[in-house]
């Protein structure tokens, strides 16, 4: 039997991300627990309602009201009663909720290039055509993939002093290793 002490609770509860000044770090404090990422993602296929998220992903009630008491909290989901006796909510994307869909069609776009050894299950396809659709990330004014080297991360105009040094140790690291191979 093992006995939790007090510094290993501490050492397991999870870290807010909140009060960090990067949109990646508040992002995850959203929607990091993989049970939020995949109810996301059946709400996009037209889940609403708390039995269907639930059968989907045989996920265990509590934590299934948890999560979803996060994603409204979040602003991802908005609860609407449809049902008064017996009282009944369902689950509606948000606008916020809805801009989350560009994330988990790159995370199904890099699950299939990557983690698909017996093949590809899922497929993102043109409706009208039937095309399968390799979706990337491009950037709106040159239409470039911001994959692209040409692209990279700087400080915005909010960046506080950690994040400017942070990005400059990534700049002159990065300088070290272009001037190690000349």
């Amino acid at each position: 039997m093992m006995i939790v002490t007090g510094r290993m609770l501490r050492a397991m509860q999870r870290k807010s991300f909140s009060g960090m000044q990067c949109p990646i770090a508040r992002s995850l404090e959203h929607v990091g627990e993989w049970w939020s990422i995949l109810i996301l993602r059946d709400a996009f296929n037209g889940l609403r309602r708390f039995d269907e998220f639930q059968t989907s992903l045989g996920i265990a009630p509590n934590m299934l009201t948890r999560r979803l008491k996060g994603l409204v909290e979040s602003g991802l989901l908005e609860r609407r009663r449809y049902s008064e006796r017996p009282p009944r909510d369902e689950y509606l994307l948000t606008e916020r909720g809805r801009d989350f869909r560009s994330v988990t069609l790159a995370l199904l776009a890099w699950g299939n290039k990557h983690l698909t050894p017996e093949g590809i299950s899922i497929q993102l396809v043109n409706r009208d055509t039937g095309a399968v659709a390799e979706p990337v990330l491009v950037d709106r004014v040159s239409g470039r993939p911001v994959t692209d080297p040409v692209f990279r991360t700087v400080p915005g105009p909010a960046a506080d002093a950690g994040t400017r040094q942070r990005l400059a140790r990534r700049d002159a690291v990065a300088a070290g290793h272009e001037g190690a191979g000349a």
